[in-house]
């Protein structure tokens, strides 16, 4: 699918599409909850969609609503050998952990990016905790047999943080008097998200300086319900297009959240955009851009809508943190180095260190997603302010974790249009 943006000026209101990060946590809490919960404001993106099939084939009946979702858990309980999480990274190192706690062998499978990235760590530790383990040849298919034993551990933090997520999860519904140790966390702000909502859904973990996290007495999930809120990942693109191109109001988003992409709002500050927080609320409107130097190590999924800030900024802006990036939907490094560059704008990249070369203009042209969703929209945000259209080929990379994102941009004030255009 093609799609094209036109330049133009931002103005008007929208609401943040919720948070995958939180909806998928809050479907794993959910299965491994005694009892009916209720999740309202639910995701419904690609990678929502393949953790409530996950929940469902590890045991949970799910039944959607035109306000919500009800998920019945009892723990996991498989009623299939096979479970597919689509193309989320967090789907499957969160739900392996879990599914290991059934003593059933289970083969874990994905899609699209999700087939090449390393899955060898999970052959690193999970057989520590009595479970039999083993990828083709370091990548998916990946194949499990439990039941997990919680005991003390030491991981390495660096390998992922939505693998601690998922031990973290697993953990809470069976473990005693025990402690996992992690060495070089990075992403201390998702654990901090896994921890506050284990503890909405009843466990709660002792967490020293996000290297020791401690379980005592034997917890249990507690059913109950849950409100997703805004998702800060999807609204970056928002809150960039307005401070590039205009002015915009993005309502449900929660600025004491433990999401880490929430720092968007330290990177606009630094470029010199116009902020105004209100309650759930964030106003962004375009003054004079500079330069900036930002660490997104702790949230390199910033880094789309970082390069398209960026882009808008008179001088070199340097973001650190490249080094997280080479095993997402693509190797989102290069592929912002590719894409942008089709556009005018020059990226370097230096080890852990990208430089952004901005206030050169943006030319329109001929963009791919690469298949990443992310990549599609940082495009679509820096056509608002090209000097012609810019055209989007597989425009629907979006789908896998916000399929409004278009017709949001729409809302406030983007032009798109599906289709080639004509004359271009």
């Amino acid at each position: 699918m093609q799609v094209t943006i036109l330049p133009g000026t931002i103005n008007g209101t929208v609401t943040a599409n919720p948070s995958k990060s939180a909806m998928q946590r809050a479907v794993a809490a959910a299965l491994l909850s005694n009892g009916k919960s209720i999740i309202r404001n639910p995701g419904l993106s690609d990678d929502c969609l393949a953790a409530l099939d996950v929940a469902e084939k590890l045991g949970a009946v799910v039944i959607r609503t035109e306000e919500h979702i009800e998920i019945t858990g009892s723990g996991v309980h498989p009623r299939s050998n096979e479970i597919n999480c689509g193309e989320s990274g967090l789907g499957i190192r969160m739900f392996t952990p879990i599914a290991s706690l059934s003593a059933q062998a289970i083969t874990i499978n994905g899609h699209g990016s999700l087939t090449t990235r390393p899955m060898n760590f999970f052959e690193e530790v999970l057989p520590q905790l009595d479970v039999k383990c083993s990828t083709f040849e370091g990548k998916l298919p990946l194949k499990i047999q439990g039941p997990l034993k919680a005991k003390n551990i030491t991981i390495d933090g660096s390998l992922s943080s939505q693998f601690l997520t998922g031990l973290l999860m697993a953990y809470g519904a069976v473990a005693e008097e025990v402690t996992i140790t992690v060495k070089d966390l990075k992403s201390k702000p998702y654990i901090a998200l896994t921890l506050q909502l284990m503890e909405q859904f009843g466990v709660k973990v002792t967490e020293e300086r996000f290297e020791k996290f401690h379980f005592g007495k034997k917890q249990a999930y507690k059913a109950g319900e849950y409100t997703v809120e805004g998702d800060w990942s999807g609204a970056a693109f928002l809150l960039v297009a307005a401070a590039v191109a205009g002015k915009a109001e993005v309502h449900h988003l929660n600025t004491h959240s433990a999401q880490s992409d929430k720092a968007i709002l330290e990177a606009l500050e630094k470029a010199g955009a116009g902020l105004l927080p209100g309650m759930f609320t964030m106003i962004v409107e375009k003054h004079q851009l500079n330069a900036f130097d930002f660490d997104a190590t702790d949230c390199p999924d910033l880094f789309p809508p970082l390069v398209a800030l960026a882009a808008n900024c008179h001088g070199t802006s340097k973001i650190l943190g490249v080094s997280r990036l080479a095993h997402k939907e693509s190797d989102r490094g290069k592929t912002l180095q590719e894409e942008f560059g089709k556009l005018g704008i020059t990226i370097d990249l230096h080890g852990d260190e990208m430089l952004v070369h901005g206030g050169t203009g943006i030319k329109g042209g001929l963009v791919h997603s690469h298949a990443d969703h992310r990549i599609a929209m940082a495009c679509a945000v820096a056509a608002l302010t090209a000097d012609g259209p810019v055209i989007i080929e597989k425009a629907e990379a979006i789908n896998k974790s916000y399929p409004e994102f278009y017709d949001h941009l729409q809302k406030i004030g983007g032009v798109v249009k599906a289709g080639e255009p004509q004359g271009i």
